[in-house]
């Protein structure tokens, strides 16, 4: 039987085919789920384009800006269009403006930080609560984030958003894990994304990982921190919520 056997999962954060959340979509389908993706603004037609490259049509694709409280409170109803309930929620959604990162963390105006935060944090409360009423009981919630327990060069006010994600997440374990939901994290090594190659100064950050991690690194490959996605939202993880599940060659244990 397949990992995902019968299973439904909610997959925001697909845009290309190189994000990490294209590779948990096409595994989840491989492993037996049924895939919705949720899609934003203009990206919405970059996402559906993307979507067709997958191994499997998904159930549907749906508009979600989870700073726009509409789009948060008729998201629940318009995913019963496809599903009776949801097995996997995966949050792959993250946004801070160039002007708070770079080497700019001095210079962060609270206007910025505050649409990082509530973007890039927030969020998964704000998601996990307004798909709440689909969940099911051993439903996985789970997040990407970037080690937030660090300083990184120039990811600033970013890493700032992350550490808070990171909180966020254990607050949702706590309050979620007695309807039988877990959320945990993935914590990736740096991936070239479209996303990450967008931050100015990305290659500081991307460094000499591959020679630091005991495991090495390929920073073009997605996969291996999108097959640990896909295991945490499945039930092979029963009793486990509230962690960070680093997928980083290494490097988080290295001093």
């Amino acid at each position: 039987m397949s990992l995902l056997e019968g299973k439904t999962l909610l997959v925001t954060g697909v845009l290309t085919d190189k994000s990490i959340a294209f590779h948990v979509a096409r595994l989840a389908q491989e492993e037996g789920a049924q895939v919705i993706l949720t899609a934003f603004g203009k990206g919405a037609r970059l996402t559906a384009a993307t979507a067709r490259r997958l191994p499997q049509p998904v159930l549907g694709i749906e508009q979600l800006d989870v700073t726009d409280a509409g789009d948060l409170e008729t998201l629940a109803e318009r995913l019963g269009a496809y599903t009776e309930g949801l097995d996997g929620v995966v949050h792959s959604i993250g946004f801070a403006s160039g002007r708070i990162m770079g080497g700019r963390f001095l210079e962060g105006q609270w206007e910025d930080v505050a649409v990082s935060l509530r973007t890039s944090a927030y969020s998964l409360q704000a998601l996990a609560v307004a798909v709440s009423g689909l969940l099911r009981p051993g439903a996985g919630i789970v997040g990407l984030t970037f080690d937030g327990r660090f300083a990184w060069p120039v990811y600033d006010w970013m890493g700032v958003s992350k550490a808070a994600f990171e909180a966020v997440a254990r607050y949702l374990a706590r309050d979620l894990g007695p309807r039988g939901v877990r959320v945990n994290l993935v914590a990736a090594g740096p991936i070239k994304t479209t996303a990450a190659q967008a931050i100015p100064g990305f290659e500081a950050m991307e460094g000499s990982w591959a020679e630091r991690a005991p495991l090495g690194w390929d920073s073009g490959d997605p996969e291996p921190a999108a097959r640990a996605v896909v295991a945490l939202a499945s039930g092979w993880f029963p009793a486990t919520t509230g962690e960070i599940v680093h997928v980083d060659g290494g490097v988080h244990a290295i001093g």
